[in-house]
């Protein structure tokens, strides 16, 4: 028996189905399978890594904690360098190239020596991959335009990993720059000095000799530390020019130790300063860097953001990744260590710029980085 209830409410369902309610429908269905179109054509990327050594496993972990990404390979000379890599069951190769040729990847992870960085390059782009390398992009300014003008004839993407534009302290005096709000920026100065690739000093490890062979490493401090200071300063004011340089030998090895540099911006008339060097043997937390900009109504710099104490700042990230995991957030990863989160957030740049077919960075920046690198090395004799 079929109550007058049932009835009554069937009536009224069988009335609101009218035309407009279908076409509502129909552009609901059509919006959600649209939905699910973006969502399926958010495939998961596939990628390999060439290089697993202290960089190549920072970006190997931290690719293990992006979604819809799926690393096949890794590749490294070095049997030690496998265990990692054996932890979570991915393929290793001996040979970068034989991963390339045997699997099937969408964009590949360089952190080779810097004497390999060109012939991966080209190897990953020939077979249409798109490719991100750690800095610096080549040793010199002839090697770094054969790259760029490579990548663009095979049509892939290329990103240099200059992550330091990415701490949050520098993003925020950019912003500050961006408004105007320390008026027209005339002295810009940094400094960045660390170890470089001198052991740990609290866990020893062997330095891998390229480092010192000036043909295989392309130099030293100016190339592994100015690199993102100068990359900074270009992000920030536009092409540079050498106004002076001098480059430091404290421990006698074939390539500089420590360097200075005075540059001036083409654009803008910023004289940019910064100091360099690899003869500190601070440990971290312990991060002896800073930007400061200096204008005609005040000055900003990374010191004004940075955590002071970066111990209190990784208890409270810790307890806010606690937090964000318990009601389901997208934790932070590393964020903990504040520096190190830049890692994290370059490398997720990487694949977004892919999956929106974008190129993720100009590469025109990197020219200009490499070519003032060099200008440095001719004004001190080191480059003929």
């Amino acid at each position: 028996m079929v109550d007058a209830f049932h009835i009554n409410v069937s009536t009224r369902r069988a009335r609101l189905w009218t035309f407009p309610a279908k076409l509502s429908f129909l552009k609901n269905f059509a919006g959600y399978s649209q939905l699910i179109e973006r969502r399926s054509l958010r495939m998961l990327l596939k990628v390999g890594f060439l290089g697993l050594g202290r960089m190549g496993k920072l970006h190997f972990l931290n690719a293990l904690r992006m979604k819809d990404l799926e690393i096949l390979a890794v590749a490294d000379k070095k049997r030690v360098n496998h265990e990692l890599a054996k932890k979570y069951h991915v393929k290793v190769y001996d040979d970068y190239r034989k991963l390339i040729d045997s699997e099937d990847l969408d964009a590949v992870i360089i952190s080779l020596p810097n004497f390999l960085k060109k012939e991966s390059i080209f190897c990953a782009s020939e077979r249409g991959l798109d490719i991100f390398v750690d800095k610096p992009l080549a040793r010199n300014f002839n090697e770094a335009d054969e790259i760029v003008r490579k990548v663009r004839t095979e049509n892939v993407k290329l990103m240099v990993g200059v992550n330091y534009r990415y701490f949050d302290s520098v993003q925020k005096i950019k912003n500050v720059l961006n408004e105007g709000r320390i008026g027209d920026v005339v002295i810009a100065s940094s400094e960045l000095i660390m170890d470089g690739p001198f052991s740990h000093t609290i866990v020893p490890q062997p330095v891998s000799e390229w480092w010192f062979d000036k043909e295989k490493s392309g130099g030293g401090a100016i190339l592994d530390l100015g690199y993102h200071l100068i990359d900074i300063f270009t992000w920030m004011f536009g092409d540079m020019e050498i106004f002076f340089s001098t480059l430091g030998y404290r421990y006698g090895l074939p390539i500089e130790d420590s360097a200075t540099a005075v540059l001036k911006s083409i654009e803008t008339g910023v004289t940019c300063i910064l100091n360099v060097g690899w003869f500190s043997k601070m440990v971290f937390p312990n991060f002896n860097f800073r930007i400061n900009l200096h204008g005609t109504v005040g000055y900003v710099s990374t010191d004004q953001f940075a955590p002071k104490n970066l111990f209190f700042h990784a208890t409270k990230e810790g307890t806010l990744n606690l937090f964000r995991k318990i009601i389901g957030k997208q934790l932070r990863y590393l964020s903990y260590t504040y520096y190190y989160a830049s890692f994290f957030d370059i490398l997720y740049r990487f694949f977004e710029a892919i999956r929106k077919n974008e190129q993720p960075a100009p590469l025109e920046e990197q020219l200009a980085v490499v070519k003032i690198i060099e200008s440095i090395y001719r004004q001190n004799g080191v480059l003929k």
